[in-house]
């Protein structure tokens, strides 16, 4: 069966997508020729097989002729199980004779660029005879390749990011109705180019849009202290509503309980509110209040964030206060009334 692609990569026959990316990505790091200058020759054979056993195995098709075939079968003139499925299409080679399959490995690098979405990461080519590519490591992220990865201590240290610094941002309904400008102050240490750390303060400016919900993140990327080898933290503010005498929020919608009397809800109800911007609103009610009416007003309630002119209902519940006892001849007139 000539080489084992399974073994290779040390995963079994069973292997799933991800378990083949797992092995690969911990694989083609520890034997990549450039991390390997003492025993290139064999890390680059190395690097070569298993870059090849990874273009196989996560190939449908070729695992599928592997699988039946084995590498010789892979590489030389047996026919493909699915010969007419587009998937394979680019695999076949017409001549003079039958359409036929045959498998060349592509570049290693080739495959170790595309997956890694860089070409080496190890600064040098040296004598690899690998092809360089200008989104080297180096120039995107610095040399802490592992710490991406998850494979280990890096070969040289770069600097780590201090965790966010999460803060509260109390507004009130009238701020997250009509959208609002905070300005904060905050205290940092920043370092000068001998290293020594100054404090300073500085003004921040936080613009809230109507509608933002409890919960909305602003992020001041790399506000916080400046340390030596330690990218400054993002400094997060975290939106929370303060409470409302009148309305509370449900999502997009505002509420409002009202208390009422009996007869009121008996009766009709005119309710009078002004709205978080200011205006003075007048609903009349002429159905009979049960305790469990609610009265909803179109696009009274808050603005919806990604469209500030469409909002949310106004709903307004009551709370019916029953009387705690009636007269005789209240009852009688209640009677009368409502008799049907």
């Amino acid at each position: 069966m000539g080489v084992d692609y399974y073994k290779v990569l040390q995963v079994d026959k069973s292997a799933k997508d991800d378990d083949l990316k797992k092995a690969y990505r911990k694989l083609a790091m520890k034997w990549h020729p450039d991390k390997n200058p003492n025993n290139k020759k064999e890390a680059e054979s190395k690097f070569k097989q298993i870059s090849e056993a990874y273009e196989v195995l996560s190939d449908p098709q070729k695992r599928a002729i592997y699988d039946q075939y084995g590498e010789e079968g892979l590489k030389g003139q047996v026919p493909p199980p699915d010969a007419g499925g587009p998937a394979g299409a680019s695999f076949f080679q017409t001549g003079d004779g039958p359409t036929t399959f045959r498998f060349n490995p592509r570049n290693a690098n080739d495959i170790f660029a595309e997956f890694f979405g860089f070409s080496s990461p190890f600064g040098g080519m040296g004598g690899s005879g690998m092809r360089s590519s200008s989104r080297s490591f180096g120039g995107m992220y610095g040399d802490d390749i592992f710490s991406s990865f998850g494979e280990g201590r890096p070969m040289s240290q770069g600097p780590r990011k201090a965790a966010p610094i999460e803060n509260t941002l109390l507004c009130s309904l009238e701020e997250l109705y009509k959208g609002t400008t905070k300005k904060m102050k905050i205290s940092r240490e920043i370092a000068d180019a001998s290293g020594k750390t100054l404090p300073v303060e500085e003004i921040l400016t936080i613009e809230i849009k109507p509608g933002w919900k409890k919960g909305t993140k602003i992020t001041f990327p790399e506000k916080g202290n400046e340390h030596p080898h330690v990218i400054p933290a993002d400094l997060v503010f975290i939106v929370d509503e303060k409470p409302h005498s009148t309305f509370t929020r449900d999502g997009n919608d505002l509420v409002i309980t009202l208390k009422i009397t009996l007869a009121e809800a008996l009766t009709g109800y005119t309710v009078h509110l002004t709205t978080l911007d200011g205006r003075s609103l007048t609903i009349p009610i002429n159905n009979v209040i049960h305790p469990n009416y609610e009265e909803v007003v179109p696009k009274e309630g808050m603005p919806i964030p990604k469209d500030p002119s469409k909002r949310g209902n106004l709903r307004i519940k009551f709370n019916i206060k029953f009387p705690t006892r009636l007269t005789a001849e209240q009852k009688s007139g209640i009677k009368k009334l409502l008799a049907p």
